[in-house]
């Protein structure tokens, strides 16, 4: 089992201690942090933190989503954030489960979250003091991580948009695909993630401040605005697919129709040549030496005239 564990005293100095013995090193608040699988956690949880089967469970459940719970005297969270780590492609955010109480948090993730580290740095700065600014240094982290990430996708469509052309219709279409896959994706955590900062601000307990409650407010508020966000990611995606849709249809339409004004200049040109070129008595003029010429010359003038036509109905228009 990997992991790591901070006590942290009562003006916000935090000494790294071991992760066994650390619940009972007798500091007003401590943070245990696991990084390992279920097992090797669950017997930890059990054995060492006490915790309630239930809560265990929760902790280390191997299919989560983001949600709040109150637990006894304490509260659960499960939020989702960035990883460097390998994922499936279906997930793309990591989660992290939090059970606290006061004077203590449990953390527990299976992949590295790039926000602990930003968590563990405020901790040795002595930014955080209680559960709550540890929680809210959680939210904040994860949600500032995230934001340049949805916006990066946002960015992509503007420049997509700007640049739609007709040759680049292959590679915008496979980008615009990635992206609306991306948006769906994070919109499935962001929105119950609003929700559960959202509850987890509002429950009783005197382990949260005022303070921290009005993170957890703005955290999720951030939240909602991501959520709203990838949201009009998607729909703009989709909007872009149809457009790109459109064109390739245009140009399959455009393609179409100089074949068939082709097809309608050789006609009646196919069928002169092979009139005279039948191998049979009778066919007029054909002994004369300028027959030749004056079949050229009409098949030139019906072609001119057919293409005359057509540029008389604006079939050749853009």
């Amino acid at each position: 089992m990997s992991g790591f564990a901070w006590r942290i005293d009562a003006d916000g100095t935090a000494h790294e201690v071991g992760v066994k013995g650390a619940l009972q090193c007798g500091a007003p608040f401590v943070w245990v942090h696991l990084n390992t699988n279920a097992e090797h956690a669950q017997a930890w949880l059990r054995d060492e933190a006490k915790l309630a089967p239930y809560t265990v469970d929760a902790l280390t459940a191997a299919e989560t989503r983001p949600r709040c719970e109150k637990m006894a005297d304490g509260a659960f969270l499960n939020m989702r954030g960035r990883t460097e780590e390998e994922l499936d492609p279906s997930d793309v955010l990591a989660s992290i489960r939090l059970w606290a109480t006061k004077g203590r948090v449990v953390s527990v993730t299976r992949k590295h979250l790039v926000a602990t580290d930003k968590v563990a740095e405020a901790v040795r700065g002595g930014e955080v003091r209680d559960p709550g600014d540890l929680i809210s240094a959680f939210a904040t982290a994860i949600t500032e991580d995230l934001d340049p990430v949805v916006a990066e996708l946002g960015d992509w469509l503007d420049d997509c948009e700007q640049g739609l052309r007709a040759d680049r219709i292959f590679e915008l279409r496979r980008g615009v695909t990635r992206v609306r896959s991306e948006a769906i994706n994070y919109r499935r955590f962001l929105a119950p993630q609003r929700v559960a900062l959202e509850r987890l601000a509002t429950l009783p307990g005197d382990w949260l401040a005022d303070d921290d409650r009005a993170h957890l407010a703005a955290a999720a508020d951030r939240a909602a605005r991501m959520a709203e966000e990838v949201e009009a990611i998607r729909e703009r995606a989709a909007l872009m697919h149809e457009a790109l849709t459109d064109l390739r249809a245009e140009q399959l339409d455009q393609r179409s129709l100089m074949i068939a004004v082709a097809a309608m200049v050789f006609l009646p040109l196919t069928f002169i040549t092979g009139l005279y070129g039948m191998n049979v008595k009778g066919l007029p003029y054909a002994e004369e030496p300028w027959a030749f010429d004056a079949i050229m010359g009409a098949c030139a003038a019906i072609a001119a005239g057919i293409v005359i036509y057509f540029l008389r109905r604006h079939w050749f228009r853009g």
